[in-house]
């Protein structure tokens, strides 16, 4: 089946895999961390850095869609609000990682609500994007 912007499966699981990762590890996190649920297991510096690979991993998969999926989405005009709702909110997450880790540290509590809101908004928009079935594209259907 070829349809304008589809990936192919390798690529589909390679994203799927690095975003749900990096967003899983990052709640695990935040859960031990910011709300002191199993912080001596959720908490530690072995999830914190198992986020930051994984983050690793999920940029490299949305530099992979980033060239076709993203201009035939737009092109198809389907999904966009939660497309480029994603897009945005990588963004946001991408600059926020960089200010916990190079930034000033009279911001780190702001950035660090910053970035943990916005990284469960995200994971929410992208099981929506990811997993929801396309609506026809015929209007008289």
């Amino acid at each position: 089946m070829s349809r304008l912007g589809k990936m192919p499966n390798w690529q589909r699981k390679f994203v799927i895999i690095g975003m749900m990762t990096c967003s899983i590890t990052g709640l695990m996190y935040l859960l031990g961390h910011q709300f002191q649920i199993q912080r001596s297991t959720l908490g530690t510096h072995s999830i914190l850095a198992a986020h930051g690979i994984a983050a690793m991993l999920a940029t490299l998969a949305l530099g992979s869609v980033l060239p076709f999926h993203l201009k035939a989405g737009y092109k198809s005009n389907r999904k966009r609000w939660s497309g480029f709702s994603q897009l945005s909110f990588l963004a946001v997450l991408l600059v926020t990682s960089a200010l916990l880790y190079y930034g000033p540290e009279e911001i780190r509590d702001v950035t660090v609500d910053t970035h943990w809101m916005t990284g469960l908004l995200f994971f929410a928009i992208f099981l929506l994007h990811a997993f929801q079935k396309l609506r026809s594209t015929n209007p008289h259907s």
